[in-house]
């Protein structure tokens, strides 16, 4: 009798599960501190304006920050993106454009943001 359960069940998919779990929860880490760093920041500023913004920027190490932080939202929307057309779009052909085109969507979302941090 063939019930395909237990331990000697047929196991198919991409297994992604565990190492996607732990991308999700690292990046959540690292956009958490970005942002407390931010509401510190803004919170202990004398003053908010454009030239007391445009200085933080300035500084090279919240440049890297910002990149970092931003590269991990990007990573972080691929994961979920890519899990949601693995889950509900069953054509193959339609899956894997849809995957190519958040590809490329995300790809110039970063090169965007690379142009817009290191324009300050």
């Amino acid at each position: 009798m063939d019930n395909n359960i237990g331990p000697k069940r047929l196991v198919v998919g991409a297994h992604y599960g565990l190492r996607d779990w732990l991308a999700q929860r690292a990046t959540a880490i690292v956009m958490a501190v970005f942002t407390i760093v931010l509401l510190v920041l803004f919170l202990g500023a004398g003053e908010f304006t454009y030239e007391a913004w445009a200085g933080l920027y300035a500084q090279q190490w919240f440049k890297l920050f910002a990149f970092v932080t931003f590269m991990s939202l990007y990573y972080h929307a691929w994961v979920g993106v890519r899990d949601i057309w693995m889950d509900y779009v069953k054509p193959v052909a339609v899956r894997l454009l849809l995957q190519v085109l958040t590809i490329l969507w995300l790809v110039g979302c970063a090169g965007w943001t690379v142009q817009i941090l290191w324009r300050v």
